[in-house]
């Protein structure tokens, strides 16, 4: 059974920086893809950063909204998938989700098939 846990997420300023965890168990990175994503409320959820094991590396992906200050990184030694954002701002403010799936997934949230529960990052001005 695969599992997701996030962990990271808490009250922040703007410009300040947070570090997201998402540990997975019973899943295998090689060749597919885990996500972040966020959702506001509100609003839908969104991809945020997503990245890929493949052979030859771990090819990533953001979206505009928080390219040069969103990381996502992996250590397949914890399995575990990381997300540090920096320069927060309000805009930021949204539950986070990791998410793990097809290699093809990327930022589209209704290709992944499992979910984490999210946690909760506010971010106020």
């Amino acid at each position: 059974q695969v599992q997701l846990v996030e962990s990271g997420g808490g009250s922040v300023q703007a410009g300040e920086s947070l570090r997201l965890s998402c540990t997975t168990f019973g899943y295998t990175y090689t060749g597919k893809c885990v996500g972040w994503f966020r959702q506001a409320p509100g609003k839908e959820r969104e991809g945020v950063a997503a990245i890929k094991t493949t052979v030859g590396g771990t090819p990533t992906a953001y979206a505009d909204s928080v390219k040069g200050r969103f990381t996502i990184s992996q250590d397949n030694a914890k399995n575990t998938v990381y997300l540090q954002m920096n320069s927060l701002n309000p805009e930021d403010t949204a539950m986070y989700y990791c998410a793990a799936g097809p290699a093809g997934g990327w930022l589209s949230a209704v290709k992944y098939n499992f979910w984490g529960q999210g946690t909760q990052v506010p971010v106020s001005s």
